[in-house]
């Protein structure tokens, strides 16, 4: 008498379908960042296009290996998941289905004050070589220009001197680095080249009114003022002389690029 062939486990049953909904989920949780606007806080916008083309094509792949297993349940042909992986079988397609289950119930936060003081924030932050230098745009009046443009100016002529009297006009959040007096505060954005992982800070010091008000960290402000040059932790800084300090919502994107 020939032996008939032993029924699967349950489990061994169960992983074609893990690795199917793994995919699928992962294909969902690109999409929802993209359409409620959260992709913008973990990526360049020049990837966006990869990220929903990456999100479509996982989502069919997954809709199709779900059809697949169901045809084959139907014929009751056992799915063959034997493949070579570094965990044991099912695991990693557990823990990737874990991942993206997070995804949906963590919300991705927005650098602060406390991030950019782990990176390393001073007084001369704005002299930064990490932001890429453009060319000047003769049109642009100076309180037109975005941190973004002065730090870039700066790299490119960094003589502070050449834009005292210049007026200004920026929005950032505040910092308070430690090697910056009472009478100051240090206005910044975040940058990103490529993703929230090589996010850095780059900004301005900021000279408050002689009667100005002190404000938290994390606040975010439009600045109006006149560029002077002030001595900070032993450096010639170019300081914006604020006579005006606004308080402002968080910018729906808050980083620059």
């Amino acid at each position: 008498m020939t032996k008939k062939n032993p029924k699967p486990k349950i489990p061994i049953l169960l992983f074609p379908w893990l690795d199917a909904l793994a995919i699928t989920t992962w294909g969902i949780l690109m999409l929802r960042y993209w359409l409620t606007n959260k992709l913008n806080l973990l990526i360049h916008p020049n990837y966006f296009s990869l990220v929903i083309v990456c999100g479509i094509s996982l989502i069919l792949i997954g809709c199709f290996k779900i059809l697949e297993l169901w045809q084959r349940r139907r014929r009751d042909v056992i799915p063959n998941s034997q493949h070579i992986s570094l965990f044991p079988p099912g695991w990693g397609s557990a823990l990737l289905l874990i991942a993206a289950i997070l995804g949906f119930i963590i919300t991705p936060q927005v650098f602060a004050s406390d991030k950019a003081l782990q990176r390393g924030v001073t007084a001369d932050l704005l002299g930064t070589t990490r932001i890429k230098p453009q060319a000047f745009r003769v049109s642009v009046r100076p309180e037109e220009r975005t941190i973004v443009d002065w730090v870039r100016t700066l790299n490119v002529y960094p003589e502070p001197d050449s834009y005292t009297g210049q007026k200004a006009k920026v929005q950032g959040f505040v910092i308070h680095p430690s090697d910056l007096g009472k009478q100051y505060l240090f206005l910044a954005r975040f940058v990103l080249s490529c993703c929230a992982a090589d996010a850095y800070p780059i900004g301005l010091p900021v000279k408050l009114p002689n009667d100005g008000e002190s404000f938290p960290a994390d606040t975010w402000l439009e600045v109006e003022g006149q560029m002077i040059t002030e001595n900070l932790s032993g450096k010639r800084q170019l300081t914006i002389a604020a006579t005006s300090l606004k308080k402002i919502p968080q910018p729906q994107n808050p980083y620059s690029y």
